[in-house]
């Protein structure tokens, strides 16, 4: 049986292809094998950022999106996933930094800023962070001296399911949707469910 990309993936897709973006997923990186801190037997396994977003017409770091996406089911709380990585503790059955290396550890930072040049031509771009909902307070995360300074200075966005649902269904008109996402949204409207404005 034929894997399926996860659900908030395919909304973040289908988000950026609203707005106007050129989409790649699963963009591979791993850090550099030269690099000073590379230890072979931690570092060999390749991480990847779940969706690249690349608008022509923009510019600055609105012209390339770098989306990592977490969609757990009870929300991403930033206070408590920082506690975590900050005082190495394990969530979802590993140490909590792993689930953010680009942001914590110089070498897979610079990995994912040297994976997002070679795709999209240029190092300066937003890392976005895909979540289900957020509890508590996103400016705790997006305002993170320490991950706002690794990935070479790019500003830091959480982006909620109900903010991405809410802006394609706002797009959305009668004629059928080209896409899975959007005729599911649209037959949602049309069965009278609300929508998440």
């Amino acid at each position: 049986m034929a894997t399926r990309e996860d659900i908030l993936e395919r909304i973040v897709g289908e988000y950026l292809g609203h707005r106007g973006y050129f989409v790649r997923h699963n963009l591979k990186f791993p850090p550099r094998g030269d690099h000073p801190d590379y230890v072979r037997i931690e570092d060999s396994n390749h991480s990847d950022i779940d969706v690249v977003g690349f608008h022509p017409r923009r510019e600055g770091t609105d012209k390339v999106l770098a989306v990592s996406r977490r969609s757990w089911q009870g929300g991403f709380n930033p206070a408590s996933e920082i506690d975590a990585i900050e005082n190495g503790k394990k969530r979802r059955g590993r140490q909590a930094w792993k689930s953010y290396r680009e942001l914590v550890k110089p070498k897979w930072s610079e990995a994912f800023v040297d994976a997002v040049r070679e795709a999209t031509g240029t190092d300066r771009f937003t890392h976005v962070l895909a979540v289900s909902r957020v509890v508590g307070d996103r400016e705790v995360w997006e305002g993170h001296p320490g991950f706002r300074d690794a990935p070479r200075g790019s500003p830091l966005v959480i982006l909620t399911f109900r903010d991405m649902v809410s802006e394609i269904q706002g797009r959305l008109t009668t004629t059928l949707a080209a896409s899975e996402v959007g005729r599911m949204l649209q037959m949602f409207s049309a069965a009278g469910f609300e929508t998440l404005d």
